[in-house]
């Protein structure tokens, strides 16, 4: 079997080099440790990177230990993916239920979602479909027309309306950031560990909530997945899957930042680490596939989580 040498006194098989680390990091590695990657042998052995003959050559005498300690030190998240609702903003109670029932009066509907109602229709992601859900079950309003595909419409045009009122909630800053949320976004960025939010709301409304809140510097570095950009919301994986293709990184680097049972769901189906970060909805949620669950990030002194605790979930991985 080939192996690569790493040290005068070690090697390391590339099978297991292989095993231990993605191959998108083991130059990084190797070149954080103090090496070289070169095109000739190591004592008549070589490996193969991206077909071409090479081998590893460590300027530096290290012990195994120490390669993998070291190497651990440096895995960031390729990404840290956050979902909105509940995550950036606590949103739900008091800002889209009020919205969904502002939008039920303006069209004289005689709907109203209390709390306790909202809450339940919660496991149903995205507006449309939980007003669909909602109205399958209860029956339509009077108001409503009849056939499937006017009904369609009918929903998207309330939908739209509601998205309409709750920006203006947004941009009146009537609703704050969670505590930690711009402290973990700012420590990610300056890493250069992409940043992301996948939401099953509104593309608008989420676009408003990271501009408005996080403010435009931020903004801009941050890509949004949000609304029908899939056809199929959380639980499905798909919002997840999406982002990882389109930021060209392995699921599997990603950390994502969930308050639900449903989009923890699509998170760990993604095969991304999901951290849990309760809210006022999901508290009694059921978390245990969460690689962990806090009340919220928190901003020092009542810091819970950082960017090096995500980064100890990427870690993990390849400690085995």
């Amino acid at each position: 079997m080939a192996s690569t040498i790493i040290s005068p006194s070690f090697t390391v098989s590339n099978s297991s080099l292989t095993t231990l680390f993605p191959q998108s990091l083991r130059t990084s590695i190797v070149q954080g440790l103090g090496g070289t990657l070169s095109s000739s042998s190591v004592f008549g052995r070589t490996r193969s990177i991206n077909g071409t003959p090479s081998s590893i050559r460590m300027n530096n005498p290290i012990s195994r230990s120490a390669v993998i300690c070291s190497a651990y030190s440096s895995v960031l998240p390729s990404a840290l993916l956050f979902d909105c609702d509940g995550v950036l903003v606590d949103t739900e109670k008091d800002g889209h239920r009020i919205s969904f029932n502002d939008t039920f009066a303006e069209r004289d509907l005689g709907v109203t979602w209390d709390v306790d109602l909202y809450g339940e229709l919660l496991k149903i992601g995205g507006g449309k479909e939980r007003m669909t859900a909602y109205f399958d079950k209860t029956g339509w309003p009077e108001k409503a027309p009849k056939s499937k595909e006017e009904r369609k419409e009918f929903i998207a045009s309330l939908h739209k309306r509601k998205t309409e009122l709750f920006m203006v909630l947004i941009e009146k800053k009537l609703l704050p950031l969670r505590p930690g949320v711009a402290k973990l976004v700012d420590q990610a960025l300056a890493k250069g560990v992409k940043v992301a939010v996948c939401s099953t709301s509104n593309e608008k409304a989420v676009s408003a909530i990271v501009s408005c809140l996080l403010g435009p510097a931020r903004a801009e570095k941050i890509q949004i997945f949000a609304g029908d950009v899939v056809p199929r919301k959380k639980p499905d994986p798909a919002i997840y899957e999406l982002a990882a293709s389109t930021l060209g990184v392995e699921p599997s680097s990603c950390v994502v930042v969930e308050d639900s049972a449903i989009g923890l769901a699509a998170a760990k189906a993604a095969g991304m680490k999901c951290i849990v970060t309760k809210s006022g909805y999901t508290a009694e949620e059921d978390f245990l596939n969460a690689d962990a669950v806090f009340d919220f990030i928190g901003d020092p002194p009542e810091e819970r989580f950082d960017l090096d605790f995500c980064t100890s979930l990427v870690e993990k991985q390849f400690v085995s």
